[in-house]
């Protein structure tokens, strides 16, 4: 016995996986459930997508399986190749809208801004601590909390003032 079953099915040039069941219900009666899946789209839509269900005799299916499956299994793959060039584009849409750009300079400028008052602070305490305003310096000395990325460089110029302004010891 000789069968060009997947040669015709490779000659469908699909890409997807096939889920094929083959139920018999009668004498040389079947029942043919074909679906076409593709794991690879990222859209949850395409497993709305039902079965192809095809009813005959052996020799019926024999004869008119591939014509039956070939435009609707088409029409699938190029719905799931729709589905995820969709969602490709949409994804470059929503990276190139306007308003994800305002998002992303505001909080570059945030940041900016940020930093600005952090090296203002730093530079105030400087100036205070060059002048011999040791207290006050370190009061102006920005809390670790307010600025996490620096906490080790702020906790260690607290230290290094506070020898400078603490009381001699009596003792």
């Amino acid at each position: 016995m000789e069968s060009t079953f997947f040669q015709s099915l490779s000659a469908l040039q699909i890409t997807g996986e096939w889920k094929i069941i083959i139920q018999q219900t009668a004498a040389n009666y079947f029942v043919v459930s074909a679906l076409l899946c593709n794991e690879q789209c990222g859209d949850d839509a395409r497993k709305l997508i039902p079965p192809l269900i095809l009813k005959g005799t052996a020799q019926e299916l024999d004869e008119g399986f591939f014509n039956a499956v070939e435009a609707p299994v088409k029409v699938t793959a190029q719905l799931f190749s729709n589905m995820e060039s969709y969602l490709k584009q949409q994804e470059q849409a929503q990276l190139q809208s306007k308003m994800e750009k305002d998002k992303a300079t505001k909080e570059a400028s945030t940041k900016t801004d940020k930093e600005k008052k952090y090296d203002a602070a730093m530079k105030k305490v400087d100036e205070l601590e060059a002048e011999g305003k040791y207290k006050e310096a370190w009061m102006k000395v920005p809390e670790p909390t307010e600025y996490p990325e620096h906490a080790d460089t702020l906790r260690k110029r607290r230290e290094s003032i506070s020898p400078k302004f603490t009381a001699p010891s009596l003792f």
